[in-house]
């Protein structure tokens, strides 16, 4: 069987399952699906039945299945598709190119000049806007506060800064930090989670004109990461692994069993609160951010709608109370923490953040200073599938599995394979 057809044949399957699985009585209903939480938790909130005026028929989707249920439901409309639906980064934009989204431009409109730049761009298509998001996720560098003392002389944020402001000074003062360490501190954990960092950093999109184009700074990536795994200074992890995740609390060990301490982690909003704070039980206290060597974000959920959704008043009113509402988002920010998109709601609370596990640095403060420079422009919707391809060959090389050239040619054989450019 071939594999359009059968590509065909699951859409159909699941399509029919969502059909069976909806119940009826939409006329007075507004169905919302999503792969988080935090949406459940905002119509509580928000009492966003009272506000919309229809009852909510809310469905939680795990993220890594959420695309595969989608789908299947906007090809067959309206019977099946949800109203409202949330859009995780790593596809967000596949959905804003569509055509299959409600135009919220007039939203977006409300807000013109309250809201961060970047969001609103990779929510933007031909000029209108198609989704809208209450937070923002810049990224950040976390360093361990005590290996700076030790190894740097300072632990001081804007001095530390200064040492890694750019990709060659990162290279030099992670040598730095290793040799005067006798070989032991790595400057990271794993060299896959520069990427982010090093994607933001592109001049042009990964498609010109319908073609694949590997921007430069890609290359220095694949350089920055080669040096660091053949001088030592990564702790030879992969992103996620438990070897990962054991840097963050001081326990990351090599193959012999010598203790290999993490000095930073590349980290989003999202990765401070529910990666790096829950892990680091025993580095508590014992970390600060800066900028490092780039401007970037990962991560983000939007809100969209269904072009032909039965209530796209309803629709629009539920995504306004969730994305411009201020006060709301005030209280959603001082009652969760989340970095928000809105540049008033977050000058209004910045400066009252000190945390602790930073060392009482002011995080939100830091990261709303951060959010204003990322550039969203060339977010398209194949990023995800490439990006994931040239982390392969990214590890190919970093591995010695293939030269440079080898590991490209690769990458661009595997993208004409699998996107046709």
């Amino acid at each position: 069987m071939k594999l359009k057809h059968f590509t065909l044949i699951v859409a159909l399957v699941l399509a029919l399952a969502v059909l069976a699985g909806c119940p009826g009585g939409r006329e007075n209903r507004l169905v919302v699906w999503t792969f988080t939480n935090e949406i459940r938790d905002m119509i509580e909130m928000f009492d966003a039945e009272a506000v919309i005026g229809l009852e909510i028929d809310f469905s939680l989707t795990p993220s890594e299945q959420f695309p595969a249920r989608l789908d299947p439901a906007l090809r067959v409309g309206r019977r099946v598709a949800p109203d409202v639906f949330a859009l995780e980064s790593a596809f967000v934009r596949r959905y804003i190119e569509s055509g299959l989204l409600l135009d919220l431009t007039e939203l977006y409109e409300e807000v013109r000049g309250r809201v961060l730049r970047y969001p609103v761009e990779i929510a933007t298509y031909n000029g209108r806007v198609y989704g809208m998001s209450w937070q923002a996720t810049p990224g950040a560098m976390f360093f361990r506060r005590s290996l700076a003392l030790q190894y740097l002389g300072t632990d001081d944020p804007a001095e530390v800064q200064e040492l890694f402001a750019n990709w060659d000074l990162f290279l030099e003062t992670a040598q730095r930090l290793n040799d005067a360490s006798g070989g032991r501190v790595v400057v990271v954990s794993a060299v896959d989670e520069l990427g982010f960092p090093f994607y933001a950093s592109r001049s042009r999109p990964w498609v010109v004109d319908g073609q694949l184009y590997i921007d430069p700074v890609l290359i220095d990536y694949m350089r920055i990461a080669r040096t660091l795994r053949d001088n030592g200074l990564d702790g030879r992890a992969t992103q996620w692994s438990e070897g990962w995740f054991a840097g963050m609390n001081d326990a990351l060990r090599d193959g012999a069993g010598n203790l290999v301490p993490v000095f930073s982690y590349f980290l989003p909003t999202w990765g401070l609160h529910y990666q790096l704070v829950p892990r680091g039980v025993d580095t508590y206290g014992d970390w600060a951010m800066i900028q490092g060597p780039a401007f970037w974000f990962w991560g983000g959920t939007w809100l969209a709608a269904y072009r032909d959704t039965r209530h796209p008043q309803a629709a629009k009113d539920l995504i306004r109370l969730f994305t411009t509402n201020e006060d709301n988002l005030y209280r959603w920010a001082t009652e969760r923490g989340d970095f928000l998109n809105n540049i008033y709601v977050v000058n209004r609370i910045k400066d009252d953040f000190a945390m602790p596990f930073l060392g009482g640095q002011n995080h939100y403060a830091a990261f709303a200073e951060k959010a204003l420079h990322i550039d969203g422009s060339i977010i398209q919707g194949t990023d995800q599938a490439i990006q994931e391809l040239f982390l392969e060959a990214v590890n190919q090389y970093v591995q010695d599995m293939a030269t440079m050239e080898q590991a490209l040619d690769t990458f661009r054989t595997q993208v004409r394979a699998t996107l046709g450019f």
